[in-house]
């Protein structure tokens, strides 16, 4: 375990090592600032937006239905994590196409409608996914109950 984390720490260190000389030899030094920016902007949008709603929806799926199981709250965690993701990298290409560009096959489509189609798509899987859940998780504890579903039946007709 000890050898791994020593390798990963190594490979890390290249990768950060390879992306410095590549901002030092292709981003000139008018343009380092907007980089900054938008870094830091990155990590602010990460742990103060991104981290939390992630944390909240997983806490609601967890209470709001305590049996489901753990492979629907990482389907949805993942969801909204790809769909958080896809936002943020493709919001700016709205922003330029909004703001009009020299060149108009760099911005050729229109990705407004491109984004709803995929965080729709993406809406499609959670929804499902949740569905398969709460009716698996029914029928688990419905065929683990004594009295099964016939019992509980036979008690509703007569009460």
């Amino acid at each position: 375990m000890k050898a791994a984390r020593i390798v990963l720490v190594v490979i890390g260190v290249l990768v950060i090592a390879f992306g410095a000389s590549v901002l030092v030899t292709s981003v000139t030094p008018n343009r380092i600032g907007g980089l900054g920016v938008w870094l830091l902007a990155a990590v602010v949008l990460h742990d103060a937006v991104l981290s939390p709603f992630v944390v909240g929806a997983g806490l609601l799926l967890r209470r709001a239905g305590r049996s489901l199981r753990a492979w629907v709250l990482v389907v949805v965690q993942a969801a909204i994590v790809l769909g958080s993701v896809l936002a943020l990298v493709v919001l700016p290409e709205i922003a330029a196409k909004d703001h009009g560009q020299k060149n108009p096959t760099v911005l050729p489509f229109d990705y407004g409608t491109r984004l709803l189609l995929v965080e729709g798509a993406l809406l499609v899987v959670v929804v499902v996914v949740l569905v398969v859940g709460v009716v698996r998780s029914r029928r688990t504890r419905g065929s683990s109950d004594p009295a099964g579903p016939a019992g509980s039946s036979a008690v509703r007709t007569t009460g």
